[in-house]
């Protein structure tokens, strides 16, 4: 194609491209709208905490266990396929969900069972949807690309929790939002479906296991990077609220399922607004020191919200808590990407993308654990007030991370 580089929707030019994006929107929509449905479901089943804990670890255990297999068929089946048997999955789950609130489900095991298998088909189409990007578009229109597909799919998780939360509150059941995700993974399928650029798969150049091995030795020998990983790690794993937020429009701020789908977007208008502002003002120097300062912020944002009893306030609060985290996801990521050789990035970015999927996931599972042996809002206090701690810790354990300038990474 004659689209220069610099077209702000060169990538758009691409059918294949656009095929892509509209998979993307309608995949992400529908899996925050169901995040929504599901979490005020189980709720209002168990009113447990505890309950909705057990959702975020349902989601979890498939993507750790079978992280190894799905990076491997990335590489060796072509990553069309790989999606639409993920899409296939994906509505199944939200079909089986809407069969299950129509006969009227009264314990959370089936939905656990279910959520078990969106949870699979997710950790295969998330690195088959990355490897399947760059091959979308020309090299040249590769930066474009990512800008649009972040974009976008940042949009989607605004947009998705309000509407499953207005979906919810109008019908009084689930069941509207699991008929929309599955019409909506449906239109993603046919979608996927009229791509057309497939090349031909390579096996990978190391053993799965062999490469994730290599990526934890990498890491454990460069401080700098591990500190890095292991923050944001620990600093989520105690901080996250988002499962909570269920117990919170119900029985703490008394907003109800549309208050739980602005909630839950809350996090995400702050962490776009924050992305707009970082993308006309870069990072300057020094940005390890602003990572730990944005991490302590995210911590005291979340007990903010763990002590409020206004909704302006909680919604306040959740907006800073993300503007805090997106700064520290972009200077984790400069760090990764600039303090790994070339050779290395690919087993680093393994281990990375496990260690994100730990701290969300599992931080769910920690807060449902807490706020049933403490309460709900000690249980968010006490999660920020841990992130506080773990950066007060690794200022003492990493040194090199407040010293860190994007001009002295050190590389191997």
């Amino acid at each position: 194609m004659g689209t220069p580089a610099s077209d702000s929707r060169a990538a758009f030019r691409y059918p294949d491209f656009r095929y892509f994006i509209g998979y993307r929107i309608l995949s992400v929509l529908s899996s925050e709208m169901q995040a929504v449905a599901v979490g005020w479901q189980v709720y209002e089943l168990t009113r447990q905490p505890l309950d909705l804990g057990f959702v975020g670890l349902a989601q979890f255990l498939p993507g750790i266990l079978l992280f190894l297999v799905a990076g491997h068929a990335a590489d060796r089946i072509p990553r069309r396929t790989i999606l639409l048997a993920c899409l296939g999955g994906l509505s199944t789950a939200s079909l089986l969900l809407l069969a299950f609130t129509v006969r009227g489900v009264q314990r959370v095991y089936p939905i656990y069972l279910i959520l078990l298998l969106n949870g699979a088909a997710r950790a295969f189409s998330q690195p088959a949807a990355q490897a399947l990007l760059p091959t979308l578009v020309a090299e040249r229109h590769f930066p474009n690309s990512v800008a649009w597909s972040s974009s976008t799919f940042r949009t989607a998780t605004i947009v998705g929790p309000i509407a499953g939360g207005l979906l919810y509150s109008f019908s009084h059941s689930p069941a509207v939002v699991y008929a929309l995700a599955v019409v909506a993974y449906l239109a993603a399928l046919v979608l996927t479906s009229r791509i057309r650029r497939t090349p031909v798969t390579r096996p990978p150049r190391a053993v799965a296991p062999e490469m994730v091995l290599e990526g934890f030795k990498y890491l454990w020998s460069n401080k700098l990077i591990l500190g890095a990983i292991s923050l944001d790690l620990f600093a989520v794993l105690l901080g996250g609220a988002v499962a909570l937020l269920p117990v919170y429009a119900s029985d703490v701020l008394y907003v109800g399922e549309t208050g739980l789908g602005l909630l839950r977007c809350a996090p995400g208008v702050g962490a776009v607004l924050t992305a707009l502002v970082l993308a006309h003002r870069p990072l300057g120097r020094r940005q390890g020191g602003l990572m730990l300062w944005c991490v302590f912020g995210f911590g005291l944002f979340t007990v903010v919200f763990g002590v409020s009893r206004s909704m302006a306030v909680s919604l306040v609060a959740l907006a800073f808590a993300g503007a805090c985290d997106m700064v520290s996801v972009v200077v984790r990521s400069t760090m990764v990407q600039l303090g790994t050789p070339d050779h290395m990035r690919g087993r680093v970015s393994a281990v990375n993308t496990m260690f994100i999927g730990a701290s969300n996931e599992m931080g769910q599972f920690e807060s449902g654990i807490t706020a049933q042996w403490f309460g709900t809002v000690p249980a968010v206090i006490l999660g920020g007030l841990g992130t506080m701690a773990v950066v007060a810790a690794w200022v003492k354990l990493f040194p090199q991370l407040r010293q860190e300038r994007p001009e002295a990474v050190p590389t191997r």
